[in-house]
């Protein structure tokens, strides 16, 4: 690791490992405690108890009611599943996605590390571009968070398919998994191109969605005449943003890919959070896992 490099990861392990510690360490905890959950043992039913862990086979073999104990597994294993497509460099704020991105990982990392939970990375552009294994330690961490600052990817576009079957055959027990990316993977009607790979992954592992967006993919200031590029599939051409026409279609296409990512992963039961890379992401990240 080089001096510059050594001293951004330095910069922001001392940032985020502090927000950690102060802040997220007990939400994160409190957010995914009891959500592994190991078989103990089986004890009589008692009046109160749920009856949806009841134990059918002991019931009938000694002809009482016995339900099954489970014990909070407290180790977990978090995967952060990372979006280095071309798209995450884009930026028209303080920070591009990919640098706001970066550092939401490092916090999870962190606050997964404090818990001490085991912590992978995988890094996804239109393949799997490479795949960091959970394990536990600082010199781990500290190698994830110099990937997250300076992975650059082989590929330009963006398949999160790719990323979602990946985990799945990866990681065989059941994992909390981050999505990190702007979910720009759509068909031209605006709908995610992913729910095969979301329904078979959200079956076998905790899955989040954190989706980072700049203000300017929802919405365009009245600019006149602006040459626009594709950063993904390098196409060029220019729009007329001061026609009202052209704004609206622009705003409604977010609202609608917006709309459509959403509506996908409330059906497979996977939280999410939309946060801009004008928004206090600390602010944003406490109230996720609080209404987890």
């Amino acid at each position: 690791m080089n001096n510059e490099l050594l001293k951004k990861v330095r910069k922001i392990e001392i940032r985020t490992r502090s927000l950690s510690h102060q802040i997220f360490a007990g939400e994160y905890h409190s957010a995914f405690k009891g959500r592994g959950m190991a078989f103990s043992e089986v004890r009589e039913y008692q009046f109160g108890d749920d009856v949806r862990n009841m134990d059918w086979n002991v019931t009938a073999r000694l002809r009482s009611p016995y339900i099954k104990v489970y014990e909070e597994e407290r180790e977990l294993t978090v995967v952060l599943l990372v979006d280095v497509s071309s798209s995450s460099i884009f930026g028209t704020s303080t920070k591009t996605k990919r640098e706001l991105v970066a550092e939401i990982a490092a916090v999870l990392s962190f606050s997964a590390s404090i818990n001490n939970d085991k912590v992978g990375a995988l890094f996804f552009s239109s393949k799997v571009e490479k795949f960091i294994p959970p394990k536990k330690g600082r010199s781990h961490l500290l190698r994830i968070i110099s990937e997250l600052l300076e992975f650059r990817p082989s590929n330009s576009g963006t398949d999160i398919s790719e990323a979602l079957r990946f985990l799945s055959r990866a990681i065989k027990k059941r994992c909390t998994a981050f999505l990190l990316s702007d979910l720009l993977d759509v068909d031209k009607n605006g709908n995610p191109r992913y729910e095969e790979a979301l329904k078979l992954a959200a079956n076998r592992h905790e899955i989040s969605a954190i989706n980072v967006y700049d203000p300017r993919e929802r919405s365009i200031p009245n600019l006149g005449f602006v040459r626009v590029r594709d950063a993904e599939s390098g196409a060029e051409g220019w729009i007329d943003t001061s026609s009202r026409k052209v704004r609206d279609s622009y705003s409604m296409w977010g609202k609608t890919t917006l709309a459509s990512a959403q509506k996908l992963f409330s059906r497979y039961k996977v939280d999410t959070v939309s946060i801009s890379t004008e928004d206090d992401y600390v602010k944003s990240l406490i109230g996720f896992f609080k209404n987890k």
